[in-house]
């Protein structure tokens, strides 16, 4: 890896997905081992032809060595193999340590994988400690608040300093139902209205279940190496142009400012290195687990000024038609929601986007894409800049 970072030096080269949704037929270690193998074969490579395996763990099938243990499965010895968790943003932090690998001379070509079953093999009871568990031991879960809540916090927040309101944290969903309608393996696709979103059940207010992400079963998985040996692949690869990352702190309530998240540092660093701007972006792929994470995300990134962003998802801008398409499999919002897998789905969707695979929902004009996750409760961010041209 150069200096100056990702600089266009790696490629994309391979993806799959599993099913997603409801897939009670495989275990999450099992949807892991065939995503692997799927992207390797998309790659037309074969295992021996790829030397480095980079997984994050699942709840609902938690394992000590969990990277190891998949390549176990497939009789497979890597000679770099390591599993990463960093909640949301894992994605693409286990992304950049690949390349880094990589431009260590520690892996020539690497497979990053990730999956979970949070909706066929966990209980409501497992579910509710994970969700109860992630807050501060000492100042937060005496409290008893969940995951939804603490978004639920941040939301209020923007309200108070910004006048945003319900309608427009509504208008999030919305925009990606309108997309996952429009593809065949989305977990919900029926168009949904403003007022559906209203009306839906409370959660933690002012947040509504529409307003939240979906739970899922899932995996995806992507294979990286080097530009020079991209070439005379199946699939035009897609180069990575910038990353950068921001960590502002791991609990919320030791959050400085609940409206700005460290994606404004993450998503500068990562302009920087691309040597693009917000305007260069054709494609935006963003992390949509609350539909005021996915507002404040907008914003951060610099596609509208800070305060804007429900007039700017309002107008209709991130929509099919739009001219800043957001999140065109539906996201986490409609598409699926396996937990720290996630944005990988963001991330394959940015990919087929690119090679121009995806149908119905293909823009028609795409060179770039921004994808950006984060992990905990707005706590650790990483924005990557995909492209078709290095």
């Amino acid at each position: 890896m150069t200096p100056s970072g990702l600089s266009g030096d790696f490629a994309l080269i391979g993806m799959a997905e599993s099913d997603v949704g409801i897939v009670p037929e495989k275990s999450p270690r099992e949807l892991c081992v065939q995503v692997t193998l799927d992207a390797v074969r998309d790659a037309g490579l074969t295992l021996k032809d790829v030397d480095g395996l980079i997984t994050c763990n699942a709840f609902a099938e938690p394992i000590l060595y969990h990277a190891e243990a998949v390549a176990e499965y497939l009789g497979w010895q890597p000679r770099h193999c390591v599993s990463v968790s960093t909640g949301g943003g894992t994605t693409f932090m286990a992304l950049n340590m690949a390349a880094a690998a990589i431009a260590a001379g520690m892996a020539n070509t690497v497979v990053v994988a990730m999956a979970d079953s949070l909706r066929s093999f966990m209980t409501r009871e497992q579910a509710m400690v994970v969700q109860s568990s992630s807050g501060h031991p000492h100042y937060e879960q005496p409290y008893g608040p969940t995951v939804p809540a603490y978004y639920a916090l941040i939301a209020r927040a923007h309200m108070h300093q910004y006048g945003t309101t319900e309608a427009h944290f509504a208008e999030a969903a919305v925009s990606c139902r309108a997309w996952a309608s429009q593809h065949p393996k989305a977990q919900m696709r029926d168009p949904i209205s403003v007022n559906d979103v209203l009306n839906s059940r409370a959660i933690a207010d002012p947040l509504k279940v529409l307003d939240c992400s979906l739970v899922s079963d899932g995996g995806a998985a992507v294979v990286i190496t080097r530009k020079d040996r991209a070439l005379d692949r199946p699939h035009n690869p897609v180069y990575m142009l910038g990353y950068g990352e921001g960590h502002a702190y791991e609990h919320i309530s030791q959050a400085s400012d609940l409206t700005t998240s460290a994606a404004v540092q993450s998503g500068a660093a990562a302009y920087a290195q691309a040597g693009l701007a917000p305007l260069d972006i054709d494609l935006l792929q963003l992390y949509d687990c609350f539909t005021p994470a996915l507002l404040i995300q907008i914003e951060d990134l610099g596609f509208c000024e800070k305060g804007a962003g429900g007039d700017w998802l309002a107008s209709g801008i991130s929509k099919p038609g739009g001219s800043k398409p957001l999140n065109t499999h539906g996201g986490m919002l409609s598409y699926c929601h396996p937990g720290n897998p996630g944005a990988m789905f963001g991330l394959t969707e940015a990919i087929t986007q690119l090679r121009g695979n995806a149908g119905e929902r293909q823009l028609e004009h795409v060179s770039t894409a921004l994808c950006h996750a984060q992990g905990g409760i707005m706590s650790s961010h990483a924005s990557l800049i995909l492209g078709r041209e290095c």
